[in-house]
């Protein structure tokens, strides 16, 4: 499918527009970085503990901050599970010791804001231990002849019915259908616990430690990923191609960064997944186009290499307008329908793709243009050395791209 035919737009002509934005970009979420002291990494990074919860209705997301806001130390986090009556609840811990203590007044926060009767076992959120002592006397006291171990059995049978309901019990009348559970225990049940509107699935804690070395294996991994890039591209093309291509996805990695720090968003896992994603993602749109300038070498050498530029970019410009606006309109709906979860996370991509669109445009394009215009100039100096011939996979000067001094030196021979 081909949306555009025999276009001819001159892209190049607005290089210094975009290369002044990006220059401002940039700059603003470098100092906005500088500023406050780095990214502001979430608690995968930074370490605390993690609480998911379920509920039994949609989740009052603002509601719950709210309640939380205040009574646990330091920052909060409350994000939905989109699809899902869910949520995740994180809080900074300073060690293993607070997590217990957080979870408790998680507990109770949630318990008297959602309306849980007071003093009675909130049956959705109590352990096995706690619903046995709460049992045991009144069944004595109401003449129900029962053992410890039958008691157990049927506190597991209860467990078990609620792990099989997504930890939430909705109706005591469905515990009629548990082995065990008599209309005597039914009604000690109903007089002594309640149901509360949440459960807690689990609790996870990651230490400073971890954090710090996610961190650095974060770090890591990208450097790695455009390290490798660089490689195959000057391998593949010539290693200026290589520069200019890594020099645009450093690029949009930066502006991507700059901007969480600018809208104050947190970097967690799924961020860098996403920068990850869209480091492999503008490479290959910037590789297309690079592909299709070195098939135009071969056949165009009579034109200039910026005009051989701007026709590679409009033969290309269906494919990267179906490609990119594709990904971009699935990345925005995320975005604007995907919940707390992913924000981040969609949110990396929106900006990536846009970025990552125009830099191979008027980032990396414009980067073979300087490169070219520099060695030329060298060349008019009196008496400057000539300049190596690039060797390619195919032998000397026969490489899959002409390096600058070659693409000059055919468009000479060829007058």
């Amino acid at each position: 499918m081909e949306l555009f035919k025999n276009t001819n737009f001159d892209f190049l002509r607005w290089k210094w527009p975009f290369i002044g934005a990006s220059l401002v970009l940039t700059a603003a979420g470098l100092i906005s970085l500088a500023m406050k002291g780095g990214p502001r990494y979430g608690i995968d990074f930074k370490g605390g503990a993690l609480l998911s919860l379920r509920f039994n209705q949609e989740p009052p997301v603002q509601k719950i901050r709210d309640a939380l806001t205040g009574k646990i130390h330091g920052e909060i986090s409350v994000q939905q599970i989109s699809g899902k009556p869910e949520v995740l609840v994180g809080t900074e811990i300073a060690n293993e010791d607070e997590l217990n203590a957080n979870r408790q007044i998680i507990e109770e926060t949630l318990r008297s804001t959602f309306g849980a009767s007071n003093g009675q076992l909130d049956l959705n959120n109590s352990s096995a231990e706690q619903l046995i002592d709460r049992l045991r006397d009144p069944l004595l006291q109401a003449g129900v002849a029962i053992s410890e171990q039958d008691l157990k059995d049927v506190v597991t049978g209860i467990e078990q019915y609620r792990a099989s309901h997504g930890g939430l019990i909705n109706n005591f009348d469905a515990l009629s259908s548990v082995k065990g559970v008599t209309p005597q225990v039914l009604a000690a049940l109903k007089k002594e616990c309640s149901l509360g509107p949440f459960t807690i699935l689990s609790a996870e804690v990651v230490g400073p430690k971890v954090g710090a070395q996610l961190q650095r294996q974060a770090i890591l991994a990208t450097l790695y990923a455009l390290g490798g890039m660089l490689v195959y591209i000057a391998f593949r093309f010539e290693w200026i191609y290589g520069v200019a291509a890594v020099i645009a996805v450093f690029h949009d990695t930066i502006i991507t960064i700059g901007l969480f720090s600018l809208m104050n968003k947190e970097i967690s896992l799924t961020v860098v997944a996403a920068l990850l994603t869209l480091v492999g993602y503008s490479m290959n749109d910037t590789i297309v186009v690079f592909d299709r300038i070195r098939e135009n070498l071969k056949l165009m050498r009579r034109e200039s290499l910026e005009s051989l530029i701007n026709i590679s970019v409009n033969q290309t410009l269906s494919r990267t307008v179906l490609t990119s606006g594709l990904t971009f309109l699935t990345a925005l709906s995320l975005l604007l329908f995907g919940g707390e979860v992913l924000n981040g996370f969609s949110f990396a991509l929106v900006c990536g793709i846009i970025a990552g669109t125009y830099s191979t445009v008027f980032i990396a394009s414009p980067l073979l243009i300087f490169w070219q215009n520099l060695v030329e100039s060298r060349k008019k100096k009196p008496g400057a050395p000539s300049a190596p011939v690039s060797k390619g996979p195919a032998g000397p000067g026969k490489g899959p791209a002409a390096s600058a001094k070659e693409m000059a030196g055919a468009r000479n021979r060829a007058r």
